[in-house]
């Protein structure tokens, strides 16, 4: 049996009953490591666990997956995925496989930031489709996500902005080299994102539209969701530029209409609360 265990947002200890169960009784764990991180070390899984952990990059899971998949139809094996095995990032290549050779598989799951989110007070069917914000480069500034964010606005709805990770990445020069050089990891905070959405309103303004989107649109900044130091900040996008909310992961909404409710738990985490009711209720119906 192959077994998908989410394993929740926050420390070895999120994991459900029935995931630790599992864990315990599988021959190899495979632990994801490159969509997203918790706030404790491999280590630490691994002691609560019980079990010794291999790390699963990007490069295993994509181009290596009859090496996590080998001999589970004679044994059990785990690979466990920060989150939920299908919240932010899916990992249906795997199950497919898995089908194909004949391997039966279960999945277990677990808290996701995609509904996690609702920490915040946003109503979870409020929101619209979901968008992923990377990280710009000198040669390289993407602007689609605006466009799904400005049409989820246009129908009132809110988008939840999952913010770049990168793990065990090569510099282009160590990729045409062929070099198994990686960079440092990085991961987006919610201040690089609102720059670079306040920088997209700028291009649009100087190509004579106006955006859906404004400085003065509410935002949620949301940092370490379901850890105990887990923060939350709403104010305006400008405001999300300068906001200070500590180590990784990061993730930003951009409201859509709200209901008086919505707007009442949100003043919970103002950023600054006269300016938080100056524009809020422009978005309210």
């Amino acid at each position: 049996m192959l077994y998908l265990v989410g394993l929740g947002l926050g420390d070895a200890k999120d994991i459900t009953v029935k995931g630790l169960e599992a864990v315990r009784r599988c021959r190899r764990v495979y632990l994801e490591a490159y969509t997203s991180v918790l706030t404790v070390g491999k280590e630490a899984l691994e002691e609560f666990y019980g079990k010794e952990l291999i790390l699963a990059d990007r490069e295993t899971v994509e181009q290596e997956a009859d090496i996590i998949l080998k001999e589970a139809d004679v044994c059990d094996v785990a690979f466990l995925v920060v989150g939920d095995p299908f919240g932010a990032t899916t990992h249906s290549d795997l199950v497919l496989r898995a089908v194909k050779l004949g391997i039966p598989y279960k999945v277990i799951h677990n808290a996701s930031i995609m509904n996690a989110v609702g920490c915040c007070g946003l109503q979870l069917y409020n929101f619209g489709e979901t968008v992923s914000i990377v990280f710009w480069t000198d040669t390289w500034k993407p602007e689609s996500f605006f466009e799904k964010i400005e049409k989820n606005r246009q129908n009132g709805m809110h988008t939840l902005c999952l913010l770049d990770i990168k793990v065990k990445e090569q510099s282009l020069e160590n990729l045409m080299k062929g070099r198994k050089i990686y960079e440092p990891p990085r991961y987006m905070s919610v201040n690089q994102a609102a720059e670079q959405l306040l920088a997209i309103i700028q291009n649009r303004r100087l190509r004579g539209e106006e955006p859906e989107i404004t400085e003065n649109t509410i935002c949620v900044g949301l940092a370490r969701v379901g850890a105990p130091d887990q923060k939350i900040a709403s104010g305006t996008l400008y405001q999300m530029a300068t906001v200070d909310l500590g180590g990784p992961l990061h993730s930003l909404i951009v409201t859509g209409t709200m209901h008086p409710l919505e707007v009442e738990m949100l003043k919970l985490f103002s950023v600054d609360s006269s300016s938080f009711e100056k524009n809020a209720f422009q978005s309210t119906t």
